[in-house]
Formats: structure tokens, sequence, C-alpha cells
């Protein structure tokens, strides 16, 4: 690859993971202080819609009637615009809440978008895209950092009483973000579209829900179902993290909680040695694991009034467990469970039945347990950590007893 288009490629992944950290960390935070801490959990939930459309999106226009990085640019610049006035909504929660479903339904996308354009470039992606996607996490790790250490002490007087995750600011620096890499997309390397013999044909092969014809073992179908039930209580770390440490007094709240993008970096690097020593099984089991210990942290780390930061600093830092040895563990299983006519399939339907189904159940459970345990502007955040830590103790358990994984299919029989 030439290093001009690596140059490319590295920047349009620091930039889509830099948009995407800038303000969906902070939103629940922002959400509470104009009011709207009733519909944080159903706000987060656009998630899964927007992931749900995403397949059908990229499988009925982008793969086959326009070049990948134009369709990424449109969205971006489309999704620029409505940061922007999402950042105008202060009164009504409808048009707040509406507003994000539209904007996720353009944001989620433009996630595959961007590998598409990656790959197309690429000769060698086992090789390539590794250090070109370490890119995306660092932009995240730096949207954080930017908005406590840069953009804070720009914005926000020195005794201000408020945080940066408090204003509006993250969210326009989102949509600043997304307008550069709208216009950036349209200099990328071209990915034209598939040909229209080998795109997926139908609703059904879009979403990959023809997995279910692909003679897939049992071991399978308890893996997908572990890994849709296991996303439901993931779903309150996710919209409730930066508004408990935020409440609780915690410094720098959004820079804290990039400590878990650093953390996600050096346990992708365990993550092969950990497949040799433990198996898939237990690769999986111990990210299950991870999950319902970090939440018992973070509920132990509660005492009422204040924060006991170390605790929760703690459960930030298992986040390379909870996400590489999870959602990356269970790409690689899915690759090497299937026969390759049906993997890129498979791969969409745990797409949407994690990022999608999973995120969508979890946000709406997640809202309901937050509010049924907040009284006069107090939240019972003990409670509502220990309830998804139950959830995720429970996944495991039915996992590590009805999970059988015969041998892995040798990746030359593919």
């Amino acid at each position: 690859m030439k290093v001009k288009t690596r140059v490319q490629l590295s920047a349009m992944m620091f930039l889509q993971y830099f948009l995407w950290g800038a303000w969906w960390v902070t939103l629940g935070s922002y959400m509470v202080a104009i009011g709207f801490s009733d519909i944080i959990g159903r706000t987060y939930a656009t998630q899964g819609w927007g992931a749900i459309i995403a397949p059908l999106f990229v499988g009925m226009i982008a793969d086959r009637y326009f070049s990948a990085q134009r369709v990424m640019g449109t969205l971006h610049l489309i999704g620029a615009g409505l940061l922007f006035y999402l950042s105008t909504i202060t009164d009504s929660r409808l048009e707040f809440y509406l507003t994000t479903l539209i904007y996720m339904a353009t944001f989620m996308p433009t996630l595959p978008l961007s590998n598409t354009v990656a790959f197309n470039a690429m000769r060698d992606t086992q090789k390539e895209f590794p250090p070109i996607r370490v890119l995306g996490t660092i932009g995240w790790i730096v949207a954080g950092l930017a908005l406590s250490f840069v953009l804070a002490p720009l914005v926000l007087a020195s005794d201000s009483a408020i945080t940066i995750e408090q204003t509006v600011w993250p969210v326009r620096l989102a949509a600043g973000a997304a307008l550069l890499l709208g216009l950036f997309a349209f200099t990328l390397p071209d990915a034209p579209p598939s040909a229209a013999g080998t795109a997926p044909k139908g609703i059904v092969g879009i979403l990959g829900l023809d997995v279910f014809r692909s003679g897939a073992t049992r071991a399978f179908w308890v893996f997908i179902a572990c890994s849709l039930l296991i996303c439901v209580p993931l779903a309150f770390y996710y919209g409730y993290t930066n508004a408990f440490l935020v409440d609780k007094g915690a410094p720098n709240a959004v820079a804290l909680q990039s400590l878990g993008q650093v953390s996600e970096i050096v346990f992708m690097l365990i993550l092969p040695l950990m497949f040799v020593r433990l198996g898939i099984k237990y690769v999986l089991l111990v990210g299950m694991v991870a999950w319902a210990v970090r939440y018992v942290l973070f509920a132990l780390g509660y005492s009422g009034s204040e924060i006991i930061l170390g605790l929760a600093v703690a459960g930030i830092l298992l986040h390379g467990i909870c996400y590489d040895f999870f959602f990356v563990a269970g790409q690689i299983y899915v690759d090497k469970s299937l026969p390759r006519e049906t993997r890129g399939r498979a791969q969409s339907f745990l797409a949407l039945t994690t990022l999608g189904v999973g995120a969508l159940l979890g946000g709406e459970l997640a809202n309901a347990v937050v509010n049924a345990n907040s009284a006069d502007g107090t939240v019972d955040w003990r409670t509502v950590w220990l309830i998804p830590a139950a959830l995720s103790a429970a996944v495991t358990v039915a996992f590590l007893l009805l999970f059988r994984n015969a041998k892995a299919r040798q990746n030359d029989d593919s």
C-alpha cells in the first residue's frame, strides 16, 4: 500500500471514531443538564435502530449503485447538520429523540462503509488493517482528552460549577468533525459498488438472516443467543457511565473513560496469546465475566454523596477485556465456524443481533431501571449497577453450561 493511501485511511479512521467518541460518551450528562434525564437510555437505544438500518442502507445502495467513500461522505455531511441542529434543542424531548434517531440512521452505516473503503485499498487485510484500525481507537481517546484538557479550559470559567460534559460543546465538536470527515471522504481511494450479481439479494440476504440455512452448529446458536442477551446489560455502561461519573463528581470524567480505550489497545495485543492458552470458549467467557465484575465495581464505588474513584477507574480499565475478549473474539469465532460463502452474511447477522437488537432492548431496559431508581433528581446508582451485574452473571452461567464448541474450521478450508 502506498504511504499516501495509508495516511488517508488512518486519518479516516481517526476522524470516524473521534467524531463518535466526542459526543456519544458525554451525551447522557448533557441530557441531565438540559432536563432530559428520563430518556437517556431510550436515546442511546437509537444506536440499535441505526445498526438495524445500516445493513439495509449499505446493502441496497452502497453495494449496488455508488462508491462507498461517496456514500460515506454524503452521510457525514448530512450528519454534521443534524448534530448542529441537535445542539440547539433544549425544550422538546420528542424532537431531541427523533433528531438523534435520524442522526444514528445516517451514522451507523458509515462504520461498515469506512471498513469497505479500507479493505478495498488493501492487498493483505490481516497485515494492513489492524495498524490502520487502531487509529480509530486513538481518535476516540484523543476526543476524550481534547474535551477535558483543551476545550474545557477554553469555554469554561476557572470557577465554573459545571463540567464540559454538561455543555453543548461536545455535540458541536462532533458536528465539526463530521463536517471535516464528510468533505475529506470525497478524497479517499475509490471503493466502487459490488457487481450486481455478487451483492446480497433481498432483505433476508442483506441482513444475514439466511445464516439460518447455513447448517450452523448448536454451539453457534448458543453463542448468538448469549451475544444478544449479554448486549442487554451492556447498554447500561454506554448510556450511563458518564452521567454516573459526573453526578458523583469524578474529575475529567470523559478523559477518565478514555482509559478504557487505552486498555482496549493493550488487550487487543494480548488476545492472540489468550486464544492459544484458553481457547475460544474461555476467552469469550472471560469477556462476559469482566462485564459482571465491572458493574460490581461501579456499585461498590458508589458511596452515596461521592464516588470511590479507584473502584470506578478499575471498572473502566476492564474495558479492554470486556470489548476485545467478547466482541472481537466473537467476530473471530464466527469467521472460523462457518464456510467462507456464509461468513460475510453471518457477520452481518451478528452485528444486527448485538449492535442492533441487543443495544435496542438494552437501552430501553436501562432507561426503565434508572427512572425506577431515581427520585427528586437523585439516582440510586448502586441498584442501577447491580441489576446489569446480575444479568451479565446469569448470561455467563448459561454460556458456560450450554456452549460446547466443536473444533473451529481451518483457514485453508475456506
